[in-house]
């Protein structure tokens, strides 16, 4: 019986991105929906404290969370070439080789995380009781990383077989799990911050289950792990992840960065920042979602050698990413106010809430520009280069421009100093990804 052909080598691409994008963000909200759960139910307890040190939190995690979104793009990658050239059996294999390697890696980095705790909020400028709370609960959610890695990749195959809905499904389960889960840890056994942590936890092994159940229960998609071929799996796998790794790596060192000159301004600053890094990406998740999502799209055309599908599909993921940026931007101004109300948000840090759900979250434009860059580059055998100009983006695109703003404008400064970084980056980002498409392509018949 012949192999059914792979499902993005036909239709109208535009249709397949926003299918792709929009599915594989709303399991992406739920991964950050975990986060932003946490921080809303902790805001309820009034302790400016504690909010603070969930917004120093959320860089380690905004650290071990771009982990496995570098693993789910190499899975993603793997596979879907694999189903686009026609090797099922191949998809197979390299789809449990790389769950296998991802919670291998998210062990060994969960441990360095772990043993350094105190001494990376230190890093960030946490002090006193904030950077107690901090520590607290990071040592109980950092374990968790091999399930959230094991979550995401298994999304990402998922994903590749053309199946965004139970991809979906996977991630929402764990968001579900939380959300019922804070409360009762929280409020109900009195535990603050540990409680979030303990559910957030409970979350990501319910996600890791529910993705690897619907692999092999839909698809048959994973091959039973031979050693032999886990090991010979190992350099295919690090040549995309590796790469994809750290150019997701760029942005919470950005991130860091921006924590550490916040902390300046004392814990409303830090508080506010910590509502907008909870906040943007459950906003933006179509965006940073739409490297995972177009990637699979790319590489089943690239595998297919269709190469002006290729190149139209990169012209959809920027226009969608436009679209999609300016609906979401009108939406947040209209319900700044309730989102400032909603986190008890007083003072500096509703000021910081106001400007992010104003112009300033426009600029996401140019992340978006990034991401679909960033796709092509890594689909199409150039990972080196997103790396580049993710790092370029999120060093010299974020501390150049905070020191140019922060020293007259303050914490505000800060922001729009991050913000400012986007513009030139997102259009190098641009250029560069159509010149590897042309070249790349440049060979093949169609």
């Amino acid at each position: 019986m012949a192999a059914p052909r792979a499902r993005f080598l036909e239709g109208n691409l535009f249709r397949h991105i926003s299918v792709m994008a929009l599915t594989a963000s709303t399991g992406l909200i739920a991964v950050f929906a975990v986060d932003f759960v946490d921080i809303l139910f902790i805001s309820m307890l009034g302790r400016a404290e504690l909010t603070a040190a969930l917004g120093y939190a959320a860089a380690i995690l905004f650290f071990t969370t771009s982990f496995g979104i570098g693993m789910a793009i190499a899975a993603s990658a793997l596979v879907a070439r694999a189903l686009g050239a026609g090797e099922h059996e191949l998809a197979r294999q390299r789809a449990s080789s790389v769950l296998i390697h991802g919670a291998v890696f998210g062990s060994v980095f969960a441990a360095l995380v772990w043993a350094n705790l105190s001494t990376l909020m230190g890093w960030l400028g946490a002090s006193g009781a904030t950077h107690d709370k901090a520590v607290e609960y990071l040592s109980i959610i950092v374990p968790s990383l091999p399930f959230l890695l094991t979550g995401m990749a298994g999304g990402a195959v998922l994903r590749s077989h053309g199946d965004p809905r139970r991809a979906m499904f996977a991630q929402v389960s764990g968001a579900v799990v939380n959300a019922a889960l804070d409360p009762i840890f929280i409020f109900g056994l009195g535990m603050d911050v540990r409680g979030a942590a303990l559910s957030s936890f409970v979350a990501r092994v319910v996600m890791a289950g529910v993705a690897i159940w619907n692999i092999r229960r839909h698809h048959d998609g994973l091959a039973r792990p031979a050693p032999a071929l886990v090991v010979q799996d190992l350099k295919p796998v690090l040549a995309i992840a590796a790469p994809a790794i750290l150019t997701q790596l760029a942005t919470p060192v950005g991130q860091a960065y921006v924590t550490r000159a916040m902390a300046a301004y004392g814990a409303e600053a830090v508080a506010g920042m910590a509502i907008v890094m909870r906040t943007a990406p459950m906003a933006f998740a179509v965006l940073f979602a739409l490297s995972g999502a177009i990637g699979p799209i790319i590489g089943q055309n690239y595998g297919a050698r269709i190469g002006h599908r290729v190149a139209r599909a990169f012209r959809d993921g920027l226009l969608f990413a436009a679209l999609y940026t300016v609906f979401v931007s009108a939406l947040l101004f209209l319900i700044r106010a309730p989102l400032a109300d909603l986190f008890q948000a007083e003072g500096l840090s509703r000021t910081i809430v106001y400007l992010f759900c104003g112009p300033l979250s426009l600029a996401f434009y140019f992340n978006g520009m990034i991401f679909v860059s960033n796709a092509a580059c890594n689909n199409l055998g150039r990972p080196l280069l997103a790396t580049a100009i993710n790092w370029g983006r999120n060093t010299l695109g974020v501390v150049l421009p905070v020191l140019l703003f922060a020293p007259w404008l303050g914490a505000i400064g800060v922001l729009i100093g991050q913000a400012a970084g986007g513009l030139v980056f997102g259009l190098i980002g641009v250029l560069v990804a159509r010149r590897v498409i042309a070249r790349q392509t440049a060979h093949f018949a169609g």
